[in-house]
């Protein structure tokens, strides 16, 4: 049995004096880090809470989210992170939802504070509070269990009201096991900590690291400058980007070089990224290994991972997210749940120690999404003869024109093939003879125009595929806080006057 306290033991035993957390100024020893951990499950503690007990954390990536993120689950509390762009509405439904007791938060007072019993402020609430607590136990020590709930993560909503996705510490562990094995952690390694660690790519490394003795480096708002420059002067080794920031990252590399000849690893997830877009990721970081991660908030979060990229970009791999993730099991399945045969299109579903335990309150649709022990994600795919799985589209998002399937997927990779294309969305919209058309969103890098990428849809797609517009921006698409394009913000303007069209984001 293990728990989310397992990794940070085992780190201060072994590498007491290693550097945990590198933030800005602050550098932390694992000794340093345990103490921390431990004193604010003490602080909390003194507050009343009881095990179960729900704690909202809203803040930016600090060496202070690191302790909490370990400390309450650990303490045997359950750790609710919410992204503090946030609206006040968006704030006061997950904390009445979720019905949290203790704020933790770096943020000015804001109204929806006054739904909870305490709020601990950083840094100097927070720093007062550790100051004065006593030194709790963690773990097993502390009558935590595997399958106890350690957190809720709060999905976008994007596609309706947030659900909270209850990830017990087996679920979170078994994904730690798995970032080992991806990741190829060591105690040498120095991992850039720079997604949102409200969101599920965030903290997706954080106990592998961990529990290795590896060094966390933190960087609290992502900038490509300043990314970049970490890298440099930490020598980090390892990060995880959203697709946002990978595009970033490659046009600051590009505008502004600095010495990343460290980065060994270069992982994205979180969202789809075109094809051309990692070509460009391997010119401009030639030392990196270019590493493919597909999950979800519900997978705690890794399920697929496709290692070595760079070495399948000209081929047809290229467009694969990998294969099953150690200790994951993937297969695609009809309607009924039957397993389809390698090639044929279905409903991506999953099965592993790390799918959530459902959604918090929400029996009807825990009972949707996990069917026979497996998660249905919603995402159409494919697997080849080698379990590769090849991702086509959201279920909701598929385009049906006339009496053909197209998938946005593919058409965006197309799109992504013109040099001056930075960003692309695919979707469909209401037409009165086929039902719906394919319409294409794009913000270009340079002089572009319509009629210039219709012509280069035309030669690579079948003519029911091509997009009957396209519209070209520039300024960058609206994102999700997770790099996800927002279709459904996309697509709405279009369906205005019509029967409303329900799509996934």
């Amino acid at each position: 049995m293990h728990t989310m306290a397992d990794p940070i033991q085992r780190a201060v035993a072994t590498a007491p004096t290693t550097e945990s957390v590198v933030c800005g100024d602050q550098r932390m020893t694992y000794a340093e880090t345990w103490s921390r951990v431990r004193r604010l499950a003490g602080h909390l503690a003194t507050l009343g809470l009881h095990k179960g007990d729900r704690v909202v954390v809203v803040s930016a990536n600090c060496h202070r989210y690191v302790e909490a993120y370990q400390a309450i689950p650990a303490a045997g509390y359950v750790i609710v992170p919410l992204n503090r762009r946030s609206s006040e509405a968006e704030l006061r439904f997950a904390t009445q939802d979720s019905e949290a007791k203790v704020l933790v938060t770096d943020m000015e007072p804001r109204p929806f504070e006054e739904l909870f019993e305490h709020v601990v402020r950083m840094p100097d609430g927070y720093e007062a509070a550790l100051a004065e607590a006593p030194e709790a136990d963690l773990g097993a020590d502390a009558g935590v269990e595997e399958t106890d709930l350690a957190g809720i993560f709060y999905t976008s909503g994007t596609t309706g009201r947030a659900k909270g996705v209850m990830l017990t510490h087996r679920n979170l562990v078994a994904n730690a096991w798995t970032a080992l094995a991806w990741a190829k952690l060591s105690a040498e390694d120095r991992w850039l900590l720079m997604a949102p660690m409200f969101h599920a790519a965030g903290t997706c490394v954080v106990l592998a690291s961990t529990w290795v003795g590896s060094t966390q480096v933190v960087l609290p708002t992502f900038e490509p400058a300043r990314a970049l420059s970490l890298v440099e002067t930490e020598q980090v080794t390892g990060t995880l980007a959203v697709p946002t920031m990978l595009i970033a990252m490659i046009e600051e590399q590009l505008a502004r070089p600095r010495e990343v000849s460290s980065l060994r690893l270069l992982s994205h997830g979180a969202a789809p990224v075109g094809t051309e877009v990692l070509r460009r990721a391997h010119k401009v970081f030639p030392d990196s290994e270019l590493l493919h991660l597909y999950g979800t908030t519900e997978t705690a979060p890794i399920a697929t991972a496709l290692p070595r990229e760079q070495e399948v970009l000209s081929g047809v791999r290229a467009r694969s997210c990998g294969q099953p993730a150690v200790g994951v099991q993937v297969r695609v399945v009809d309607e009924e749940g039957h397993p389809l045969a390698p090639g044929q299109v279905g409903e991506v579903a999953i099965r592993g120690a790390n799918v959530m335990a459902g959604y918090w309150r929400r029996p009807e649709e825990t009972a949707t999404a996990l069917r026979d022990g497996w998660y249905r994600t919603g995402d159409l795919g494919y697997l080849d003869d080698c379990s590769f799985l090849y991702l086509v589209d959201r279920l909701k998002d598929m385009i049906v024109t006339g009496a053909e399937n197209v998938y946005s997927v593919e058409v965006e990779e197309v799109l992504y093939l013109h040099d001056m294309v930075l960003e692309a969305c695919v979707f469909g919209v209401p037409h009165p003879r086929w039902g719906e058309a394919v319409q294409a969103v794009v913000v270009a890098r340079g002089p572009l125009t319509a009629e210039e990428l219709l012509g280069h849809c035309r030669a690579r797609l079948a003519n029911f595929k091509v997009p009957k517009q396209i519209e070209v921006r520039e300024q960058p698409l609206p994102r999700s806080a997770s790099g996800k394009i927002l279709k459904r913000e996309l697509r709405e303007p279009y369906w205005e006057g019509h029967l409303t069209r329900i799509g996934g984001d």
